[in-house]
């Protein structure tokens, strides 16, 4: 076996010992930074044992990705860090790992087969649960930079909730609007996520008609070929 065959045995080793732990700790951080934003009145102790533990999880991020590269052979390193985008992101900002949990959709037996179908629910499925995930972290992050600013629009989590479906839809009422350099950040991340999301469900949707219209013409196509004949004692 060569040192490359190795060090990819060596990778995928590590991987399957903290692929779990690492999707526990998906849920937990998302789990905890929420607690962490909607709970501003906890108490300060917890408060600290909340931020040690999303600590810990997103130094996990970092010893996985740092350890994964290193079992990657040297060639193929910048390779690995290209096709695992949000595993590299993770390390620098944490709140992207959760997304990770959502490829695991494709273990569902229905989304598993590989008819028409089944990938076009497996996309509007994915397509859906990505986007309540990114409005909901969208919404959290705003509002944590936001609430405590002195002429702050965004103030509570329904506000910050309704910003984010609004801007996220390309609408933009302006009745809430963040008022922070982070926050307006996070805006045009969310309108530049809105813009891609609304240009996924219009290919979906064009697709579906383009199926179901095709079907219809084969369908009228074959009933004038083969017409249907008369039995004799019609006749």
């Amino acid at each position: 076996m060569t040192s490359n065959d190795e060090d990819a045995s060596r990778r995928q080793r590590w991987e399957g010992r903290t692929r779990n732990p690492l999707l526990f700790g998906s849920a937990f951080f998302l789990l905890a930074y929420s607690v962490l934003i909607l709970v501003p009145q906890m108490a300060v102790m917890w408060r600290v044992v909340v931020i040690a533990a999303l600590s810990i999880v997103w130094a996990a991020y970092i010893i996985d990705l740092l350890v994964r590269v290193s079992l990657t052979p040297r060639g193929q390193r910048s390779e690995f860090i290209r096709t695992h985008p949000a595993d590299t992101a993770s390390a620098f900002i944490p709140w992207v790992r959760p997304f990770t949990l959502l490829k695991y959709l494709s273990r569902i037996p229905w989304f598993s087969n590989a008819n028409g179908d089944s990938i076009r629910s497996r996309m509007v499925v994915a397509a859906l649960a990505y986007t309540i995930l990114f409005v909901y972290v969208i919404a959290l992050g705003v509002l944590a930079v936001e609430r405590n600013t002195p002429d702050a629009t965004i103030v509570s989590f329904g506000d910050a909730i309704w910003w984010a479906c609004v801007t996220v839809t390309t609408v933009g009422y302006g009745d809430f609007s963040p008022v922070t350099v982070i926050g307006r950040t996070l805006g045009v991340v969310l309108m530049t996520g809105g813009v891609a999301i609304i240009g996924t469900a219009s290919a979906t949707i064009v697709s579906l008609l383009n199926e179901r219209i095709g079907r219809a013409r084969q369908q009228h196509l074959a009933s004038q070929v083969d017409p249907p004949t008369t039995s004799s004692a019609e006749t």
